[in-house]
């Protein structure tokens, strides 16, 4: 059970929310139903959050919310302040989808002076409040997000729900600018993957000399999606270039040679390409959250580049295949068992970081 310290703060509790999130990954698969998720998956987040789950005036399971003629209905666990409820939490087994459990929650908010409802399945977290009409919970959440996949502007904002900063005012302020913006963030996603017409023609007509007929709708709606894709991509590039630039500066000021200047002294006729490089920092850059990328090491070869752990020629995580027509890479398991994904550009990359962090995840010695 994940435990606070008594010295509680901000980077104690990103912490212990990663490291919540790294035992979600690991025991989902051993866990089959609902009783099962609250006490390996909730409680922990409600003890995360620095409250003892075991005092029932700080935490009350199966707390009673009556609901008009339906008597002793009861909501999975209450957090209380001063003897009220603030948060009620609705909890479902982790293999279902929170779609259909909303209503369940509207009925408990209502009965209670509670401000704030969470419905989860121990993976993903929605919090609901009543920006819309008081004393009734909105049909949408604020502020939603996945324990395995957590960013850290939401750990920042999960906090605010922590016993220590626990502050009913400020985290009313911010939901409704939450809310908007979950629900802007949306857009722009559909917007980017799949344009709509007046989306597209928005632009079109800034741009385009004359009349915006169908054709040009169809022609502009290709072109967005492209521009909105080589964007992006230039945003992650900036963003890595900027990163590797103070971590080239950092490691200046050390003195000390860097990965992959040692890997490199392995074999004076073989030549690290910038395509190589650039693949190297890609994998550091995905993995630099959730893992010591100081124990990455580049070895390189004449058929292939591979990225390795601790320097450990027996501990291949990537293997990197450049050299050919067809650019791919292979990932590796600790027991050398090989998938391979071929690739058009560098920053395809990023669209296999979840393979990449579960084959570190996969050598025991790795984790952590």
């Amino acid at each position: 059970m994940l435990t606070l310290s008594s010295n509680f703060t901000p980077m104690d509790f990103k912490d212990q929310i990663r490291q919540l999130g790294d035992r979600v990954i690991k025991l989902k698969d051993h866990v089959k139903t609902e009783e099962a998720t609250k006490n390996a998956f909730i409680m922990p987040f409600i003890q995360s959050l620095g409250y003892d789950v075991f005092n029932p005036a700080e935490v009350v399971p199966e707390f009673t919310a009556d609901f008009g003629i339906k008597q002793g209905e009861k909501v999975d666990y209450a957090i209380l302040k001063d003897g009220q409820p603030t948060i009620l939490i609705e909890c479902k087994c982790h293999l279902g989808s929170l779609e259909l459990h909303g209503s369940q929650l509207f009925r408990y908010f209502s009965t209670t002076p509670a401000r704030f409802g969470l419905l989860t399945n121990g993976v993903e977290y929605r919090f609901f409040t009543d920006l819309v009409e008081t004393n009734k919970m909105d049909e949408k959440p604020f502020f939603t997000f996945n324990i395995t996949d957590i960013r850290d502007p939401q750990v920042d904002e999960l906090k605010k729900f922590s016993k220590a900063y626990y502050d009913e005012e400020v985290i009313t302020t911010s939901a409704s600018e939450l809310k908007y913006m979950n629900e802007l963030r949306q857009m722009i996603a559909k917007e980017a993957s799949d344009p709509s017409t007046d989306f597209v023609v928005y632009f079109a007509r800034k741009i385009y000399p004359t009349k915006v007929t169908q054709k040009v709708v169809d022609l502009f709606t290709s072109l967005l999606k492209r521009s909105f894709s080589q964007y992006i991509n230039d945003l992650i590039t900036d963003r890595l270039k900027a990163a590797l630039a103070k971590e080239s500066q950092d490691q200046d000021n050390d003195n000390s040679p860097t990965p992959v200047e040692e890997a490199k002294e392995d074999g004076n006729d073989i030549v690290t390409t910038d395509e190589e490089l650039e693949a190297y920092y890609i994998v550091k850059s995905i993995l630099r959250n959730n893992f010591d990328i100081n124990r990455l090491f580049l070895k390189d070869n004449k058929t292939y580049c591979a990225i390795i752990l601790d320097n450990n020629n027996r501990k291949y995580l990537i293997r990197l295949h450049f050299n050919g027509t067809q650019k791919y890479f292979s990932i590796y398991d600790k027991d050398h068992r090989e998938q391979r994904y071929n690739i058009e550009s560098l920053n395809s990359i990023y669209n296999y970081d979840k393979y990449i962090i579960e084959a570190i995840n996969s050598f025991e010695d790795a984790k952590g």
